[in-house]
């Protein structure tokens, strides 16, 4: 596996795995944490979680929950251009979330130094803006969009048809010029899969990563935790410190969350054992 993500101005060595958190710009949160009108919070939430060790910032400004409203480019950069310049120098990476080539563009000409899509860069123009440039990327599989996703996915081999897709969009985008060192991949978990999908996969993690990158995981606060607890989103942050301790032991090294502080002490008890 590359030890090394290249990530903009950063170089993050992910020989042991890292916290990515959650900065949401929106409205419409499943998780209920939405900041899309308020700057100063926002940057207040994003500076909260670098001190309980957050290793990357990921921002977004369009919800991508079962069912979501898509949002016009132009809201997507207003809600988050203040945030970025507020926070260019908070001493970390940062990561924006979206499918949108118009704001890959605009948050990378900003500075920011990774994208990360769930698209993976399949918008026209998207996969030439991050070959252009020197930032990470994030290539998520999903199945479907968000407004249809959770319809009734389907799968033959849900661990092989996943890993299929992700050599392809990890081919593809080493044929545009991003080299392996940019480039992390993402089951998805959630995003067009039943919970016997997302089990599955969980299950078999390290059976996706053929073109031996980093993963990146992100199950916190999701409906698959809530099927498996019956707990309401904001009540899921041990079944989703578990979820991803899971994925740690099958080869995660990213680690995508609500719950930074819970997510960071329970790496630190597993490295101990681990040592």
């Amino acid at each position: 596996m590359t030890n090394k993500f290249h990530c903009g101005r950063f170089v993050l060595d992910v020989t042991k795995p890292i916290v990515m958190g959650i900065v949401n710009l929106t409205d419409d949160s499943l998780s209920g944490d939405g900041l899309a009108t308020d700057v100063a919070a926002a940057v207040r939430h994003a500076l909260r979680l670098i001190d309980e060790g957050a290793a990357i910032l990921d921002l977004g400004a369009e919800s991508s929950r079962p069912g979501a409203i898509t949002v016009s480019a132009e809201q997507e950069i207003q809600r988050l251009m203040p945030v970025i310049h507020a926070l260019l120098d908070c001493g970390v990476p940062l990561s924006i979330d979206t499918t949108k080539t118009e704001v890959m563009r605009a948050m990378l000409d900003a500075g920011v130094d990774m994208i990360n899509d769930i698209n993976a860069l399949r918008a026209d123009g998207a996969m030439d803006v991050l070959a252009a440039c020197k930032a990470g990327v994030c290539l998520m599989h999903m199945q479907g969009t968000p407004s249809t996703m959770q319809s009734a996915p389907h799968y033959a081999d849900v661990v092989k048809e996943v890993a299929r897709f992700l050599d392809q969009r990890v081919e593809a985008a080493t044929a545009a010029g991003i080299p392996h060192e940019r480039i992390v991949i993402d089951p998805g978990f959630g995003f067009g899969k039943t919970l016997e999908h997302n089990l599955a996969l969980l299950r078999d993690l390290a059976e996706l990563n053929r073109a031996n990158l980093s993963i990146l995981v992100g199950m916190s606060r999701k409906a698959m935790l809530g099927a498996l607890t019956g707990r309401t989103a904001s009540e899921r942050v041990f079944a989703g410190v578990a979820a991803h301790m899971l994925a740690v032991q099958r080869g995660a090294r990213i680690l995508r969350t609500h719950d930074v502080a819970a997510t960071a002490d329970a790496l630190s008890v597993l490295a101990a054992i681990e040592s």
